[in-house]
């Protein structure tokens, strides 16, 4: 049976674990013990509580588990790199990774410095946690698989079967560095106001909130231009991309947004993976993002007070 590490439990990691664990060897891995039994919520209601693996960093140094085929890293952005050093020393430097950060950080950084092949995941599988034991998975999206340097196409595709027979619909695709931006884009207009806000994503289209979405996605949109990143489902402009948020604020209308639950948690957010890879673009390109700019601000300022 195939061996995945899931490095992060927390929403999409313990998500992950719930759909591959009756298909796979599926273990968690963290800095703190979980419950064994495990509730997952599905998007109809119904609630399954199942064993699932899990493991901390510091007994999987005393006890060494077999070497896995797979680390999915599902930490925040920010963390992701940390995380993998932490367990580095117990996994053969060729094995493969996915990576499922929001943003545009981690990926490069860790394509550039893992040995081995490093794949990318892009999800607007909607999730949240309930407590230590509980996750809700609150809505269903496609999930995309590539790498940047479309080296490992067809170790993409062996991830995709592996993620559809869990019922995760997966794709294997070559442009995982466009769509990667798009959810980059809607995470930018989303994620920041549902957590400065304290709303689900189904808020956002209130008048209290909609202007602000679409002036965010104003600002997205020219930098994307300027990144020749293309508007999603051969669309044109700014009218494609708001399309496209407004498409995943309908599908994840129930989901409390990863941002939020950091916010509720009083944790650091991932502000900078988000936002900060779109401010840095503006500004090599001339591009003015006082909205883009606002929302770094108003979270920066509300992490300080955490």
């Amino acid at each position: 049976m195939t061996s995945h590490w899931i490095l992060g439990p927390g929403a999409i990691g313990r998500l992950l674990a719930h759909s591959l664990s009756p298909f796979t060897d599926a273990t968690l891995i963290g800095r703190r013990a979980l419950p064994e039994h495990q509730r997952l919520t599905t998007p109809e209601g119904e609630e399954r509580t199942q064993r699932l693996a899990s493991v901390t960093v510091a007994e999987l140094a005393s006890y060494p588990l077999p070497a896995p085929e797979y680390v999915h890293i599902t930490t925040k952005a920010m963390a992701a790199e940390t995380a993998l050093a932490s367990i580095a020393d117990m996994v053969p430097p060729t094995t493969p990774l996915v990576l499922w950060q929001n943003g545009f950080l981690a990926q490069p950084r860790l394509t550039d410095r893992w040995p081995g092949p490093v794949l990318c995941a892009t999800t607007t599988q909607g999730a949240y946690l309930t407590g230590s034991d509980g996750v809700v998975h609150a809505g269903r999206g496609p999930t995309f698989i590539g790498d940047l340097n479309n080296q490992h196409g067809e170790l993409a595709e062996v991830m995709t079967q592996a993620l559809t027979q869990a019922n995760f619909a997966a794709t294997a695709v070559s442009d995982i560095r466009q769509r990667l931006w798009q959810k980059l884009a809607v995470n930018a207009a989303i994620n920041p106001l549902v957590a400065l806000n304290g709303v689900r994503n189904g808020e956002l289209r209130s008048d209290a909130y909609a202007v602000r979405v679409e002036a965010v996605i104003a600002e997205v949109a020219a930098i994307l231009e300027q990144e020749s990143i293309a508007p999603p489902a051969g669309g044109k402009g700014e009218d494609a991309w708001l399309a496209l948020v407004w498409q995943v604020v309908e599908n994840t209308a129930n989901n409390k947004a990863s941002m939020l639950q950091d916010v509720e948690a009083k944790r650091p957010t991932e502000r900078g993976a988000i936002l900060g890879p779109l401010i840095e673009s503006a500004e090599r390109h001339g591009l003015a993002c006082r909205e883009l700019k606002k929302l770094n601000s108003e979270l920066a300022k509300l992490e300080a007070a955490f």
